[in-house]
């Protein structure tokens, strides 16, 4: 497991806060380096403007065009253009004539002498612009050409403005830049430290590597419990789900399942222990169910012990935790309990029974009437039912048939009477896939007699009718490739407005105790998944009549096709 080494790492606060300050550097940084660019293109682009004003004016200005045809053109020029200059706040404006020599300068020494730069294309009429160094330095310039009045190109006009003035106004605009980046800077670098600090209490000031560690023992507890784990978020969405909840409630993938909403992901029945998706109330409180444990819920064709309880962190609450138990063997264990119970029970009785036959056997024979010892042995019969052949002759599957005497005598021990119809029929499993069917059958074939024997009573009646199709032609061609169940009581049956819900998970007709109406459910579900049919009608008994079809490997498709227009529409439990 992952461990933290202590003394040797940087702690996580400073990481944290190094890495946010060299970002906010870095994006400070780059910012000003894209205003200062901006700044100096706008400038630039400024002073180009206002050059090329100032250029253009000079050179349509008509005092210096018709100063050109004077004898002493510098006269008139040198004063104009130094008034100019000094208004317009450029380096220079000098004016040349066709070859080149100055009629103007800021040094008036200088004119006369021909330019040091290349005026050949303001003199071939077209405008110039650019960086060059003259007699003054280097300066950003523009050249214009002077057209006289015939429109010849009689001279040039030059504006320029020297770069290292150009770097001055830069320099005194990006002051104002700066300072504002390092006010910037400084509020992130404050902003990083409350960020740093927050996320440190936010996650309990824990380290990295004491995170992973928790993370994985969490996991390793999660995944390693024998109880299945689903936990909900405020909203009604699963964000945890363990190994075992998904092996009990058939989800799929952790992935496929995290962050879908718990209606989309969990029965009914177990999403009713958190009404709305909202947290149950109370910590640790269970919701109703069969004492302080949980409620008995059906998932699937699982019966879970389930129980909600409110998350809570710092003492708010979170989300809900669903915590759920396999009790679907218990739930056997204790049916195959109560059978067991009866048959001693019903052995002791016979027991006893058996005793007193042999006691009138004996008496007999010391009084030597030993005929009429042989006929009480022939009216006594073969042992009783427990040994009795004809209980259910035509089944050859020894689990069914075993369940069937066994029910048989236990129903009889609580005073009622079980009857298997004499054309039931139904052959021992040949393959795996027989077997898996014979099992489903079992399963169905004993909730629904426990349900018949409960509603019958004492003194009741219960008839079973199971069969294959093998000797049955009552039950159509798509029953011919099923397992047909039918239990029947004389009960007081189950209204008609009832027989659409008896299927339904948790509904019941009988009071009692927690943990009712499971038992149906069971069966549709079981039923369903083999793709057959299960319906509730009246009994010709006077109560409830269930029939289930179970349709064999391979035939679903046409035992759908077959199956009656009745069948139970919904999931569901006992009545």
């Amino acid at each position: 497991m992952h461990t933290c080494p202590v003394g040797r790492a940087v702690s996580l606060r400073v990481q944290l806060l190094v890495l946010q300050v060299a970002i906010v550097l870095l994006v400070v940084s780059a910012a000003g380096g894209v205003a200062s660019a901006l700044q100096q293109r706008q400038l630039r682009d400024a002073y180009l403007d206002r050059m090329t004003a100032v250029a253009l004016s000079v050179a349509r200005l008509p005092a210096i065009i018709d100063a050109f045809d004077d004898d002493d053109p510098a006269a008139t020029i040198q004063p104009i253009a130094e008034v100019i200059r000094e208004a317009s706040d450029v380096t220079y404006v000098v004016v040349t004539n066709d070859e080149g020599v100055r009629y103007s300068h800021p040094e008036p020494d200088r004119i006369g002498e021909p330019v040091s730069t290349d005026p050949s294309v303001p003199l071939s009429g077209q405008v110039w612009t650019g960086t060059q160094t003259g007699t003054l330095g280097e300066s950003w310039r523009v050249k214009v050409p002077v057209f006289g009045p015939d429109g010849e190109v009689i001279g040039t006009a030059s504006v320029g403005i020297l770069e290292s003035e150009l770097a001055d106004d830069l320099a005194d605009d990006l002051g104002w830049l700066l300072a504002a980046l390092s006010v910037a800077a400084a509020l992130g670098v404050v902003c990083a430290a409350f960020v740093t600090r927050m996320v440190r209490r936010r996650i309990f000031r824990l380290e990295p590597g004491q995170i992973a560690a928790l993370l994985e023992t969490r996991d390793a507890m999660l995944h390693g419990i024998s109880e299945g784990v689903v936990a909900l978020d405020r909203e009604g969405n699963v964000v945890l789900v363990n190994d075992e909840a998904q092996r009990l409630l058939g989800l799929g993938a952790t992935a496929d399942v995290v962050g879908r909403p718990a209606r989309d992901v969990l029965d009914p029945q177990v999403l009713a222990l958190v009404p709305d998706g909202t947290p149950a109330p109370g910590p640790g409180t269970p919701g109703p169910g069969i004492d302080d444990g949980g409620t008995l819920v059906l998932a699937g064709e699982r019966v879970l012990l389930a129980r909600a309880d409110r998350a809570r962190v710092e003492g708010r609450a979170v989300g809900t935790v669903l915590v759920l138990r396999d009790h679907t063997e218990l739930h056997a264990l204790l049916r195959d309990l109560d059978g067991a119970r009866g048959l001693t029970d019903a052995l002791r009785a016979q027991s006893h029974e058996f005793a007193n036959k042999l006691h009138v056997v004996s008496g007999l024979l010391e009084l030597g009437r030993s005929d009429e010892a042989v006929a009480f042995i022939e009216r006594a019969g073969h042992g009783g039912l427990l040994t009795a052949s004809g209980t259910a002759p035509g089944v050859h599957s020894p689990e069914i048939a075993a369940l069937l005497l066994v029910k048989a005598t236990t129903t009889r021990e609580r005073g009622a009477l079980l009857e298997v119809d004499p054309g039931a029929h139904l052959a021992a499993p040949c393959t795996p896939d027989e077997d898996a069917l014979h099992g489903d059958v079992l399963t169905v074939l004993g909730n629904l007699v426990d349900n018949a024997v409960e509603a019958a009573g004492q003194g009741g009646r219960v008839r079973v009718h199971v069969t294959d199709g093998g000797t049955d032609d009552r039950s159509g061609e798509g029953a011919s490739r099923s397992v047909r169940v039918v239990v029947e009581d004389d009960g007081p049956g189950i209204p008609a407005r009832a027989r659409a819900l008896v299927f339904s998970a948790g509904y019941t007709t009988k009071a009692g105790p927690q943990g009712r109406g499971i038992g149906l459910a069971l069966v549709h579900r079981v039923v369903a998944r083999r793709g057959g049919s299960v319906r509730v009608t009246a009994s010709d008994l006077g109560g409830a009549r269930v029939t289930a079809l179970l349709p064999r490997p391979g035939t679903s498709r046409a035992v759908t096709a077959a199956r009656p227009a009745a069948a139970a529409p919904a999931p569901g439990a006992a009545r």
